[in-house]
């Protein structure tokens, strides 16, 4: 095959440098900005092509070697080989790209982070290792340097075969309260629970495998969640206790989740607040200390439950149900109760916020919009209508919560 010496250009979103070869875009992952390669075509698409590093002639002062014996085979890592306080860089690059694209103008980004390594304490086994890269094949890990100590633990006291088969889902950290001292801090979430529902999924289907149709009946509002307490797990954040379902979804860098709790919050106050997205409600029970009234929306009623118990003895209401629903049939009934929100708070999924919500947000009129996000993409196209509405960006901050990864979080701060 033909080989090409390129000079490696930006990085952009996914991790890879991008270069020009015969005037084609190609993606090479593993290069870092200004190095100059010897690469190899792997795969010539329509649009673009990807190539893999042959030799390094010209390394970059960034370059170091991987710490991980699993590096490029596991799925997880793929920032590794460039050196830490400059990996935060290269993704606030990449952040600044994407709302550039969208045309929307940003201060400088603030970073937000922690400890580079042991930092990451959820984790989802597979027959007890981790997938490789872009293959379906099983790791069978003996350790993650990425991991904390109390992952680590568990990885060397429990032999690969004895681990639990099928896709585990682990949360450990010295954080957890609900684990007397003394124990080991960590929970494996019991599969029981889904397997159950999996197979009650196959009685309702009929001998042909048609689906039977059910009986419908009006539900109570949290009826039908799935609440185990073998999966349950307490932290402490900030010194207030946080509960939520380890098969469920909580941020894996406690760390700098604890530093972006007050990055969201500061200067904030007032009689009522909305919590868009709210999940287990951990930006709520800090929220309530600062306003009289919090609103809790989430799609998701398992999450909602766990809110709930988060929040007992303060003055909240939740709604179980989607954004868009919540806006159509209640946002009106709500401020009519308990008057306008004084800010919002909005941790929508990858997807974005959804359409209505984002429409009703750019003509609330409401002063202050927290965003927090888990895509760029979808970050900076939600940024861009709230900005044609009136809003400004006023801070923007990397969340750096997946050091040696591709992947951005980001938190922006709306005003009107």
């Amino acid at each position: 095959m033909a080989t090409y010496t390129i000079k490696a250009e930006k990085m952009v979103f996914g991790g890879d440098c991008i270069c020009k070869i015969e005037g084609k875009t190609v993606f090479v992952p593993y290069a870092i900005p200004g190095e100059t390669l010897e690469v190899e075509i792997i795969k010539d698409l329509r649009d673009y092509s990807i190539a893999k590093i042959c030799s390094i002639k010209e390394p970059s002062q960034y370059r170091v070697i991987p710490f991980c014996q699993y590096y490029g085979k596991c799925g997880g890592c793929n920032m590794q080989h460039i050196q830490t306080d400059y990996q935060s860089r290269l993704r606030a690059d990449i952040l600044k790209d994407a709302f550039e694209r969208e045309g929307v103008e940003i201060p400088e980004i603030q970073i937000i982070k922690g400890n580079p390594q042991q930092y990451r304490s959820r984790f989802q086994f597979h027959d007890g290792g981790l997938m490789a890269r872009q293959s379906n094949e099983i790791i069978p890990i003996e350790t993650c340097p990425c991991a904390t100590p109390e992952i680590n633990a568990y990885l060397r006291e429990i032999p690969y075969e004895e681990r639990p088969k099928g896709r585990v889902h682990v949360f450990a950290s010295n954080k957890i309260t609900s684990i007397p001292e003394g124990y080991d801090k960590i929970i494996i979430a019991n599969e029981e629970a889904a397997q159950k529902k999996k197979e009650r999924k196959m009685q309702e289907r009929s001998p042909s495998g048609r689906k039977l149709k059910k009986q419908k009946k009006i539900k109570s509002r949290f009826e039908g969640t799935t609440v185990n307490p073998l999966n349950l797990c307490t932290v402490s954040l900030r010194g207030k206790n946080i509960t939520f379902d380890v098969q469920g979804f909580f941020q894996s860098n406690i760390d700098v989740l604890e530093q972006a709790i007050p990055n969201v919050t500061e200067g904030l106050n007032g009689k009522n607040v909305l919590d868009m997205y709210a999940g287990a409600g951990t930006f709520s029970v800090f929220l309530a200390d600062l306003f009289e009234n919090v609103c809790l929306v989430e799609h998701n009623r398992d999450a909602l439950v766990y809110a709930e118990q988060n929040l007992s003895g303060l003055k909240h209401e939740s709604y179980g149900l989607s954004g868009d629903t919540w806006i159509k049939y209640h946002a009106e009934k709500h401020i009519q109760r308990n008057g306008e929100f004084d800010a919002v708070v909005i941790d929508p999924p990858r997807s974005g916020m959804e359409k209505s919500v984002c429409q009703w947000l750019c003509s609330s009129g409401i002063p202050d919009i927290r965003s927090i996000s888990c895509d760029i993409a979808t970050h900076a196209r939600d940024a861009k209508f709230l900005t044609r509405a009136g809003y400004r960006i006023e801070k923007l901050f990397l969340l750096d919560f997946y050091p040696q990864t591709c992947h951005i979080e980001s938190l922006a701060w709306f005003t009107k």
